[in-house]
């Protein structure tokens, strides 16, 4: 409990940090002006309420979407390099995005994050059935190199459209990196919700995701049938990634990097892993999205970028530590 507590005061203090640096920093005291009486002829005011809140919640909703997916597939997988990348979820959501955008024209921001959710969940759904679960004897091996296929035939996929496409490679330059920028045009209340979805469902199903760590036989003696839990797994994994793309394009090594930190807190408890990495991986994208605002103010770098410069490093401390053979 003490981790989760600290993990969530770890997002608060992001979260204030994140609302008060920028070109231009804003104290306390206009947060509160701009809560009691906005004013919509005062600068202060248009920034928090137009640009630095709706970041910040796109990227509480990313980040701990992109965290809950990556301790699920972990967890379904037992493999600690499991991630919505790995398996090919990222690219179902940007393959449908570029099918979508050939096949719609232009494409308001709207319409554009509502591609990405169900091109990760068919993603989900295809690795599913192409790892044997409609047979309900996939395994954590088999279902790791059908994400792998899946994932290079659909990246192959996506540049043979960015190439025959100008307006694709232009839709794919302004996603491909991923980035928090234009998080006040994008669903934020109706993505909450589906990430919240997938989230809940975890919860619920995570004592099934550990049975299965003890081997699937073990797990059918206990009741539980695996086929059902590993497809529910996915159904929330497309659920949390869906989400998280919609609000931020594909962010790489957050779903890799968060789910070690937080077993590492609060050990091999699923439940409590799942709640500790919502906290950290919002807090991680915020904290990257931060220094991608003040590295090269006033220029920009992309959330996508910071993620890949800071998890990279990290990520490989973490996995110097894991021993050979040792499960997630």
């Amino acid at each position: 409990m003490k981790a989760v507590l600290g993990a969530a005061l770890a997002l608060l203090l992001v979260t204030a940090a994140s609302l008060a640096l920028g070109v231009r920093p804003i104290g306390p005291s206009d947060y509160l002006d701009m809560m009691l009486a906005f004013d919509p002829t005062n600068a202060d005011h248009v920034a928090l309420a137009t640009v630095r809140l709706p970041r910040v919640l796109g990227a509480i909703i990313a980040g701990g979407a992109l965290g809950v997916a990556g301790a699920v597939l972990q967890g379904i997988t037992r493999n600690p390099l499991a991630d919505p990348g790995l398996l090919g979820i990222n690219a179902g959501a940007a393959f449908a995005l570029l099918a979508g955008g050939a096949l719609l024209g232009d494409l308001d921001q709207t319409r554009v994050a509502m591609l990405t959710f169900p091109g990760a969940a068919l993603a989900a759904l295809t690795v599913f059935g192409l790892a044997g679960g409609l047979r309900g004897d996939t395994g954590p091996m088999r279902l790791t190199l059908a994400g792998a296929a899946l994932n290079a035939l659909l990246l192959s996929l996506v540049t043979g459209a960015v190439l025959l496409r100008r307006e694709s490679l232009d839709m794919m330059r302004f996603w491909v990196a991923g980035s928090l920028a234009p998080a006040g045009s994008r669903p934020l209340a109706e993505m909450a919700l589906a990430a919240a979805a997938g989230a809940i469902l975890a919860l619920a199903i995570a004592p099934r995701i550990e049975a299965l760590s003890f081997g699937h036989a073990l797990a059918r003696g206990l009741g539980i049938r695996p086929g059902r839990t590993q497809g529910m797994a996915l159904a929330a994994v497309a659920l949390t990634t869906g989400a998280a793309v919609a609000v931020a394009g594909p962010i790489a090594f957050l779903g890799l990097m968060v789910p070690p930190l937080a077993r590492r807190l609060v050990g091999h408890r699923l439940r409590m892993e799942l709640v500790t990495a919502f906290l950290l991986g919002g807090a991680t994208l915020l904290l990257c999205d931060t220094l991608g605002r003040l590295v090269l103010a006033p220029a920009e770098v992309r959330v996508g970028v910071m993620t890949a410069v800071i998890g990279g490093p990290v990520f490989i401390w973490i996995a110097r530590g894991l021993r050979p053979g040792a499960q997630a």
